[in-house]
């Protein structure tokens, strides 16, 4: 009996936290999508090693931004989007809306762009695969509840282990890795500052933190699964930042070594097949593939849980179609548009996936400072939840380095025409 009384509290905050965790490991996982592995893969391409020094930071940054949208997802039972109509009024709300709306579309399309590509791979053609897709994610939220949307997208969490185990066998030097994880490198030059920003984008999206705490609010969090909820956001931000790590040095080892340029994931996952081999190559493609479907899901979800709050309109995934239709009508008619668009015949949707992240990262700021005063109402939060100081003065920092680089771009943009 005193065995089973000492091991009992153990056992019980164990079980308290594979049921808070959800919402962190997903929302960081999404955001390695069709978009963030093209991204990756490019700088990791043309650039080899250089850029892998801001995954450190970026991990940081992460954890920080995501965590301060956990808490007040836990504390406020709200979603950010109804936050900001509450406390900012219309205007902000519509103008964060409208930030989410181009982004996500954007996103989105770039999202069924990945599941065309991954899939042309194996010999399927884009009509075939992008149909099927579309009609999969629609089922799962429509003809799903919460429970068994989180433990489908949790499993999905873990086939990017799949890029792991691509960038091991390629056999990269590690020293060399190693060193280029600490040592900062920069030049001013137009495509580096630009996949930098674009990195960030990605990394760091804007659509993260409202789909995080409206997940959380949907869930029904509470403040008491505050400290479950901030292991689940760290745990999701290293698993997360470590999968874009290895996508990148991936390409850097075997496609930068080898002078070999991309436009994007496909022909990435295409070049390893002759540099790495055959199982790299498929296990690049099976990991854009599970990126592509995870993320079609949960982008248009996302939009659809933004504008839901901002109008006071009912939503969420355990809810019927006819209790909630604006939301399901939202979300149904972001994966038309993001699938028909893909079908139509554009030669190359590259740019579009390279620009939505690159979008990302510029627009980044706006909803970062929001966040920042909402954190830090004293009257929302209480006292024992609002901002300290110094996670204050990271988060400026944070802000004034993005803003920073996106000044860089538009200078270098200009000089190097």
């Amino acid at each position: 009996m005193k065995y089973g009384r000492r091991f009992r509290p153990l056992a019980t905050r164990l079980a308290l936290l594979f049921s808070v965790l959800g919402p962190g490991i997903i929302t960081a996982n999404v955001d390695n999508d069709a978009g963030g592995i093209t991204t990756y893969s490019v700088a990791g391409a043309h650039y080899g090693f250089t850029t892998l020094w801001i995954m450190p930071l970026l991990a940081v940054a992460l954890i920080m931004v995501q965590e301060m949208s956990a808490r007040l997802g836990v504390v406020t039972g709200k979603g950010l989007a109804d936050l900001i109509r509450e406390r900012m009024g219309v205007k902000v709300t519509t103008l964060a809306v409208a930030v989410l709306l181009l982004a996500n579309l954007a996103n989105t399309v770039s999202e069924f762009a990945g599941v065309a590509a991954s899939m042309e791979i194996f010999g399927i053609a884009k009509f075939i695969s992008v149909p099927i897709a579309a009609a999969l994610v629609w089922l799962l939220i429509v003809r799903g509840n919460y429970r068994v949307v989180e433990r489908i997208f949790l499993a999905a969490s873990a086939i990017y282990l799949a890029y792991v185990a691509a960038g091991i066998m390629e056999r990269p030097n590690w020293a060399l890795i190693g060193g280029s994880l600490v040592t900062p490198q920069f030049a001013m030059d137009k495509g580096y500052v630009g996949i930098l920003i674009t990195i960030i984008g990605t990394t760091i999206a804007p659509w993260m933190q409202f789909y995080q705490q409206s997940a959380i609010a949907d869930k029904g969090l509470k403040p008491s699964d505050y400290a479950y909820e901030r292991l689940d956001v760290v745990l999701g931000s290293l698993f997360a930042i470590g999968v874009a790590v290895f996508i990148t040095l991936s390409c850097a080892a075997t496609l930068n070594a080898a002078g070999v340029r991309i436009q994007d994931a496909k022909d990435a996952a295409l070049a390893l097949r002759s540099l790495a081999g055959r199982y790299a190559s498929t296990l690049f493609a099976l990991g854009l593939l599970n990126a592509s479907l995870f993320s079609a899901a949960i982008l248009p979800l996302s939009t659809a849980y933004v504008v839901c709050e901002a109008f006071g309109w009912e939503l969420g995934v355990n809810r019927k179609v006819r209790e909630a239709p604006a939301f399901f009508g939202i979300y149904t008619a972001f994966i038309v548009i993001g699938a028909g668009i893909i079908l139509l015949p554009i030669r190359s949707l590259v740019q579009t996936m390279i620009a939505s992240q690159t979008l990302n990262g510029i627009l980044l700021p706006f909803i970062l400072v929001v966040m920042l005063i909402l954190v830090n109402d004293k009257t929302l939060l209480g006292e024992k939840f609002v901002n300290k100081r110094i996670l204050n003065g990271v988060s400026i920092v944070v802000i004034s380095a993005i803003i920073l680089l996106t000044l860089l771009l538009v200078v270098t943009s200009i000089a190097q025409p």
